[in-house]
């Protein structure tokens, strides 16, 4: 599992066991193990970094095709090990594992990264905005322009929008956001507003392209930290893709 999905599998399970939902319905909603959540509820942010790190150190001979398997997988979701096995072949060469070995592999990740086969097509219906005080929506941009001087800068940008009222939150920066720099914009925001929402769903295009670490601004130890002080559920989308 990558860092940055642990983290995402981590901060989800907290926030739905502060919900009051039961282990064995966690655990039915995010599709991992009950043993699973039991262990990481019982986690704090610390704990659950020492895990992610000593994983790093366990490899399984799949794990250098994991990115595209990944892909694959969630691209095509009704995708057999036997089919993944095949487009590995057809990339990469003789690969040095059997199609039991691959087995295993595939169902290990459809678990990690929460990769069901989705046998129903997608429906799609107009809906509502969220309810005041329910949402609220995080954008991050970036803009050349040029300063007093007329030299050319880049500015990064982040922006807060209250899904209901459409009320607006932005500040701008200089350099490429960090982890404390999110978490302090969160609170200048949520000053601004007065109060915060009970969900924040975060652009993951923009979020990537602004990012000095390739988008894993959200999902660190830092960041979950700061979630168990707030309490707010987090939710990644694509504009592309906006389920």
């Amino acid at each position: 599992m990558r860092l940055k999905e642990g983290w995402k599998m981590y901060i989800d399970i907290k926030h739905l066991k502060s919900k009051g939902f039961s282990n064995t319905k966690i655990a039915d909603m995010l599709d991992v193990s009950r043993p699973t959540v039991i262990k990481y509820v019982k986690m704090e942010p610390e704990e659950f970094y020492q895990e992610m790190e000593g994983r790093r150190h366990r490899k399984k001979k799949p794990d250098k095709y994991e990115d595209d398997i990944v892909g694959w997988l969630k691209q095509y979701p009704q995708m057999t090990a036997a089919q993944v096995f095949d487009w590995l072949e057809e990339k990469h060469g003789n690969i040095d594992f059997n199609e039991a070995t691959m087995r295993n592999y595939v169902r290990f990740i459809r678990k990690e990264y929460g990769i069901v086969k989705d046998t129903n097509p997608r429906q799609y219906e107009a809906c509502d905005d969220p309810p005041m005080g329910k949402q609220m929506q995080v954008d991050f941009g970036q803009k050349k322009v040029f300063d007093n001087s007329g030299k050319e800068i880049t500015i990064y940008v982040m922006c807060f929008i209250l899904s209901n009222s459409r009320f607006k939150y932005c500040e701008w920066q200089l350099r490429p956001f960090k982890t404390v720099d999110i978490i302090k914009i969160h609170e200048n925001a949520f000053e601004y507003f007065g109060g915060y929402p009970a969900e924040a769903v975060y652009d993951q295009d923009t979020l990537i392209l602004v990012s000095e670490n390739h988008g894993d601004l959200i999902y660190t130890k830092e960041f979950a930290s700061y979630l168990q002080k707030r309490k707010f559920n987090v939710r990644m989308c694509r504009k592309a893709d906006p389920e």
